[in-house]
């Protein structure tokens, strides 16, 4: 029993050393809208300006650098947000159209029909927004929301939602990017709907003028305009404030926009362009002033397949090379079009006009941060580590005094044996300058291909007994299956007993969730001792 408490408090501490940043900030972001909901909900059930809206309702009287790379995932809380707090709206809504309208009949007490029959003439004002009489009473919501400007834009903006949240779920993001990429922009559309919908300003409030008190005057509705005390209440719809949230963000936004235009604009030309085995194609380009870090994407725009569609891809240059490079996995239409079009180019020819925006940052930009390495790349999600790679090995070549690295582990999962061949040569210059410089144990990496068929198993084992791998060529054996993660954690953490350990990958979404619960699960408390933290690429 001791040994599982001691085991549950260390799982804790390991647990709290690599998320307590994280779950830290997403705390005050959600206290911080739970204040704002507090703070209105008391602002109008409290506001003595809002008593007969309340009635008439009736209305219950009564997560630092490294976070900037959980931006999507941030994005998409934001968003989860954003759908349920627009349901509960909507809903609310559809209940205060029909309490309004069943006020408008005279169902409810003779207060809440005295104020839906104040009119909005000369010496009165309307409370109740629903003004039409001469319409059967079940048709009277439906029409009121399609006549008013608050309905109307409700109805569009619901809509543009509905299609921005059923686009973007991962089956349609991964088959058809385009659908996802247009209806991600009706966003535009939501928020100009946004600004406009408090301008209809159906929820009204009761005006400092002429004072009306209407603790006194509840009870006395036919005597409203007949005594001092109770003059007949005026209204006034609620100022729109919606705009003073957006016009912020929407003006970043609109910044953004030009300078990835400015972006667009700067002439990019072609250095090289390969294709590579399993249909990757790698393009070398050059455009001037542009400086990069390892690990770092930039977008691409190829007008010729689409204008307006931008692509992240990570850079598979160093920063010491003069030009940058992408590698392009046949992943889709656009991938697929881009290919086709650079295999039917003349022999040396340029390529078609390719708008480049960024570099941006990712977490591998931290890599050279930690003592110790972990790379775990699986099928393409190699590259960004090829940039770490090609920058080591020029830090070397230099003898670069600010390395602070003393040690990486790479470990790339792969499919097929084809997808190796591209990297296998920066690999085996690695593997080169490393025992030239005698520093053979800087760097160790484990190649796993985890799909073979029976012919490529007889392969290897006829050619078992030779000093480099059939597959690669390298001195390092190709590894088949999948890591046994706690065997390589356990081994990392024995033989790096008091560092600490930088785990970065770019991969799925399933080995991340692994290998976040390994980094915390071999991390020692003991700010002594060994510990992990996870970073993951995220696009």
């Amino acid at each position: 029993m001791r040994g599982s408490c001691c085991e549950l408090v260390l799982n804790m501490g390991n647990w709290i050393i690599n998320n307590g940043l994280t779950a830290f900030i997403l705390v005050v972001w959600m206290a911080i809208n739970i204040f704002l909901f507090v703070w209105f909900y008391f602002f109008y059930d409290l506001g003595e300006r809002y008593f007969y809206t309340r009635h008439l309702l009736g209305c219950c009287g009564r997560s630092v650098r490294k976070q900037l790379d959980k931006n999507l995932s941030f994005h998409k809380l934001v968003a989860y947000m954003i759908a349920l707090m627009t349901a509960v709206h909507m809903i609310a809504h559809l209940l205060n159209v029909e309490w309004y309208n069943n006020s408008r009949q005279g169902i409810y007490d003779e207060l809440s029909t005295a104020l839906s029959n104040l009119e909005d003439g000369e010496n009165t004002t309307y409370l109740n927004p629903i003004r039409i009489t001469n319409l059967d009473p079940q048709q009277i919501p439906t029409y009121f929301v399609f006549t008013t400007i608050a309905g109307l834009t409700g109805v569009i903006i619901t809509l543009a939602l509905i299609l921005i949240i059923t686009s973007s779920m991962e089956v349609i993001r991964r088959s058809y990017f385009e659908v996802f990429w247009y209806t991600h922009h009706l966003f535009i559309i939501f928020f100009a709907g946004l600004v406009f919908h408090g301008a209809g300003r159906i929820v009204r409030r009761q005006q400092d003028e002429p004072p009306h008190n209407s603790t006194f005057c509840k009870d006395r509705p036919a005597d409203w305009g007949r005594i001092p005390e109770c003059p007949i209440p005026q209204f006034t719809g609620g100022f729109p404030q919606t705009w003073m949230y957006v016009i912020g963000p929407m003006v970043l936004y609109i910044c953004e926009r030009l300078l990835r235009f400015i972006r667009y604009m700067q002439a990019v030309t072609y250095r090289r362009i390969v294709m590579r085995p399993s249909k990757v194609l790698e393009l070398q380009l050059v455009k001037n002033g542009f400086k990069m870090e390892v690990g770092q994407y930039v977008f691409l725009n190829c007008p010729a397949i689409s204008q307006l569609e931008w692509h992240p891809f990570t850079m598979t240059s160093a920063p010491e090379e003069d030009f940058f490079s992408v590698h392009i996995r046949s992943a889709g239409d656009w991938t697929d079009k881009l290919i086709d079009i650079m295999q039917n180019l003349p022999e040396g020819a340029q390529g078609p006009k390719m708008g480049v925006d960024g570099p941006f940052g990712t977490a591998s930009e931290d890599v050279f941060d930690y003592e110790v390495s972990m790379l775990v790349g699986a099928g393409i999600g190699v590259t960004p580590f090829a940039s770490i790679l090609k920058s080591i090995w020029y830090k070397f070549k230099d003898s670069n005094p600010k390395l602070r690295t003393r040690k990486i582990y790479f470990y790339w999962l792969c499919r097929e044996t084809h997808a190796f061949e591209w990297f296998a040569d920066l690999l085996q210059v690695l593997e080169k300058e490393m025992e030239e410089r005698g520093m053979g144990d800087f760097l160790t990496y484990k190649l796993y291909l985890t799909r073979w068929d029976q012919s490529h198993a007889d392969h290897v084992m006829v050619h078992s007994d030779q000093d480099k791998d059939v597959i690669t060529g390298l001195k390092q054996k190709t590894y088949y299956g999948r890591p046994a993660w706690d065997k390589e954690f356990e081994q990392v953490r024995k033989e790096n007993p008091t560092s600490v350990v930088g785990t970065f990958l770019c991969g799925p979404e399933a080995l991340a969730k692994v290998l976040a619960k390994k980094c915390a699960k071999y991390s020692d408390v003991d700010p002594r001792k060994t510990k992990f933290y996870f970073n993951k690429e995220n696009f």
